[in-house]
This record gives C-alpha cells, structure tokens and sequence, in this order.
C-alpha cells in the first residue's frame, strides 16, 4: 500500500516537529511544512501551523505493539524537501517519486523496477494532488544554516 511518511507523536513534541522528524527518519529528506493557515499577528504564545486536515481512521486488528482495534488521528501536513534533491538521494529509501500525471490518472503505480504495481487509495490520491496544487503556488522560504 502506497501511504505518505508518517508515525506517532513523542512525549513534548508538537506535530510539525513529528512530521518533519519522520520524513526525516522515514526518507531521509530534510523537509518544511507548506503553510495552509495565516499566523495570528502576536509573539506569544509561539504558534505552530495547524494540519491541512485531521483523519480518524479504523485501525483493524493488532499492529506492531499488540493493541487490539484502535482509531488512528492523522495530522495531515503537507510538505516539501529543503535545498536540492535528487533521485539518486533516495535510492536506498523505500519510497519513490511520484509524477502529478501518473497521480491524475488513478492508474496503479509501479514500486521500483520490475516491482509490482500498487494502486493509490482514494484519499492519499486526493491529498497528494492538493499537496502539489498547494506547493505550487507556495513560494520556497528561506532558511538559514
């Protein structure tokens, strides 16, 4: 199944922070979050941009931990690697690119060479082409090292 980076929240950590540390740990990207909702015009409390969207989905059976059935709360954030990357950046992760025309046609996709072909689930089709709207008209900031 074809599903975007992500995990569970640690202990003090707020949700940017554990989306951008499990696109890190999950792909090895250095990423940003695509802001989706303006800042309030104050210096404190700090702000923190809030998920595009929260998913409650059915968690059948036991997983990893052997917790029977659950729901799932998904924090959905869109976002972007930093600086350059390319192709040959990724090789060893177990992912891959995705063009917007293979996303658009709803055909399933192929995993790596000679892999199997793997079909989008409706709702990560529907976000990833948002993802791609969004990041498109969402000009890059700038950071500093």
């Amino acid at each position: 199944m074809w599903v975007p980076p992500g995990g569970h929240i640690e202990p003090d950590e707020d949700p940017v922070t554990a989306v951008l540390r499990e696109i890190r740990e999950e792909t090895g990207l250095e990423a940003e979050v695509i802001p989706t909702a303006q800042e309030m015009d104050i210096s404190y409390p700090q702000q923190i941009q809030p998920p595009y969207t929260i998913l409650l989905e059915d968690s059948a059976g036991k997983d990893r931990s052997d917790r029977p059935s659950h729901k799932h709360i998904d924090f959905i954030y869109f976002c972007r690697p930093v600086g350059t990357v390319s192709v040959s950046s990724i090789a060893d992760q177990p992912m891959q690119w995705a063009e917007e025309d293979a996303i658009l046609s709803g055909q399933p996709l192929k995993l790596g060479e000679g892999g199997p072909d793997i079909s989008l689930s409706e709702d990560v089709r529907i976000l990833a082409l948002k993802a791609i709207e969004l990041a498109s008209h969402c000009p890059q900031r700038k950071h500093q090292v």
